[in-house]
């Protein structure tokens, strides 16, 4: 099993992969193959990491190929936003990323209003964060 192209909600994903592989990350709108190393571990920036730094840092789309030589293990941790119903914050740009010459690129967003539209989207190589865009 496999996983398509998608970019995470999270701020950042810190990721430990094995030996397998199977990873890939959308670069220049072309696939490249992230090859384990056991001994690293593989740090993916996230839409919320994206939309509060005002398109500073970008998320990256990826996706997991399966291969026939085995089962794939990996191990994530997701640093994120406390979800909903609990979390009512509001996310936007930095403001001290924002000025005259570099306008907000993204609209303020409620969690709840981003996780759900994350959610109900799908895993469909769109960024949810075009949906957020200014």
């Amino acid at each position: 099993m496999g996983i398509s192209s998608h970019s995470d909600s999270s701020f950042l994903t810190v990721l430990l992969q094995d030996q397998i592989g199977g990873l890939q990350v959308q670069c220049d709108n072309h696939w490249v193959d992230v090859e384990p190393n056991t001994s690293a571990l593989v740090i993916n920036m996230g839409d919320l990491l994206q939309l509060i730094s005002n398109d500073e840092f970008k998320s990256s789309q990826h996706r997991v190929l399966t291969k026939s030589i085995g089962p794939r293990v990996s191990v994530a941790c997701f640093l994120r936003q406390q979800l909903p119903p609990e979390n009512s914050r509001v996310y936007g740009p930095i403001k001290e990323l924002v000025t005259e010459e570099n306008p907000p690129v993204f609209r303020k967003t409620a969690v709840k209003e981003f996780v759900k539209y994350y959610y109900a989207k799908g895993l469909n190589g769109i960024s949810a964060l075009e949906h957020f865009r200014l």
